[in-house]
């Protein structure tokens, strides 16, 4: 079984997103632990440029054990070079990458070497994709992102996609976990995504969090990811 994959073994799992150099590296080092001691199962971590810190994490006495995915664009790997970037994942310990840029069609032009590498890419499907969820799904690995809403990412008041429909479209080509993500910032948005799912990803509620509090977001982000797997968690009672 995949790091991944081992995420969703206790039941609905919840992901939290943080950007890696937001009020700085030794913040985010802390800020990713502590999303950890909260309850979280998995980090997606935005990597707008290359940086040790998930290395750093993966040591100490408090060392994150939950696996760690790179949410990143295909230039930045290209620019980097993909041989060098899947190396460094590897020796530091990432289990996949999220490359939502990347077209479904030209995914072997990053599985390859991730695979090389014991590295996973993360497909997304959207509400959009309607005829390419089966091709998509028969194909995806670690963990499917399923994209509750269209347009940007941000927190919403309300999800109006039928991801029930769309969840159980893709469970008809593939057994691994699908998580939902985009737009969930509520307790009960968390609980209804994971009530159709196998978790919730947030990222938009914790980076306004940081921006809000800065160095000292400690005790806020811990109570808001706490709330939050609590929330996925009573889905799956």
């Amino acid at each position: 079984m995949s790091k991944i994959k081992d995420a969703f073994i206790k039941g609905k799992a919840f992901i939290p997103f943080i950007s890696a150099g937001d009020h700085g590296i030794e913040n985010t080092e802390r800020y990713i632990r502590i999303m950890v001691k909260a309850g979280a199962d998995m980090v997606e971590i935005g990597i707008p440029f290359s940086d040790p810190t998930a290395e750093r994490l993966r040591t100490g006495d408090d060392a994150v054990t939950v696996p760690l995915v790179f949410m990143t664009y295909l230039n930045p790997i290209y620019v980097f070079g993909r041989e060098k970037f899947f190396t460094l994942c590897e020796e530091v310990g990432i289990s996949g990458v999220i490359v939502p840029d990347m077209p479904f069609e030209e995914k072997d032009e990053l599985g390859t070497i991730a695979h090389k590498h014991g590295v996973e890419v993360v497909s997304l499907i959207a509400p959009t994709s309607e005829n390419r969820i089966e091709m998509i799904a028969k194909e995806a690995e670690g963990f499917v992102y399923c994209v509750s809403s269209l347009g940007v990412t941000g927190m919403r008041s309300e999800i109006k996609t039928d991801i029930k429909s769309i969840v159980e479209t893709i469970r008809k080509y593939t057994d691994i976990p699908v998580a939902v993500g985009f737009g969930i910032s509520k307790p009960e948005q968390a609980e209804a995504m994971a009530r159709v799912s196998d978790g919730a990803i947030v990222g938009s509620a914790i980076v306004k969090i940081i921006a809000e509090h800065g160095e000292n977001a400690d005790q806020a982000l811990f109570d808001y990811v706490q709330s939050m797997k609590q929330a996925v968690l009573k889905a799956g009672a």
